[in-house]
């Protein structure tokens, strides 16, 4: 083994010590894994904790999806989302659609106003009293 080199027990490739991370308790000082399959297996971990599926099954959808974004349908789809109520998966979108989903909280009446208002149907409520609107005529 070259000096300042070890070996990986995940790929079993022998790389430079900066491909590794620290490791206080490890007798050499370094993790097991390289910082490449530690990724790779946090990926994985990741997606089989918060959403209960497995890397193939992402790339299913994706695939089905032909590897575009569901919304925009021009950028990448990246990012798995989800329904924080009830958990379930509901697609594969790209990193901009799946912020505006959340910047506008999931809520399907504000995404319709912001549809509306792109559009040039601007909502101009009459307050009735306090807290109650009234739709103009």
């Amino acid at each position: 083994m070259p000096e300042g080199h070890t070996f990986c027990l995940t790929c079993g490739e022998v790389k430079p010590w900066s491909e590794w991370h620290c490791n206080a308790t490890a007798s050499d000082g370094l993790s097991t894994r390289c910082k490449t399959c530690r990724a790779v297996e946090g990926r994985a971990g990741h997606l089989k904790r918060q959403y209960g599926m497995t890397e193939a099954q992402r790339d299913e959808m994706v695939a089905s999806q032909k590897g575009l974004c569901v919304i925009c349908l021009k950028a990448p789809a990246v990012h798995v989302d989800h329904c924080h109520k009830t958990g379930r998966v509901r697609g594969v979108l790209c990193f901009n659609c799946i912020s505006g989903l959340g910047l506008l909280r999931d809520d399907p009446d504000v995404m319709n106003r912001a549809a509306d208002y792109l559009e040039g149907n601007a909502w101009k409520p009459t307050l009735v009293a306090p807290g109650v609107y009234q739709l103009p005529s």
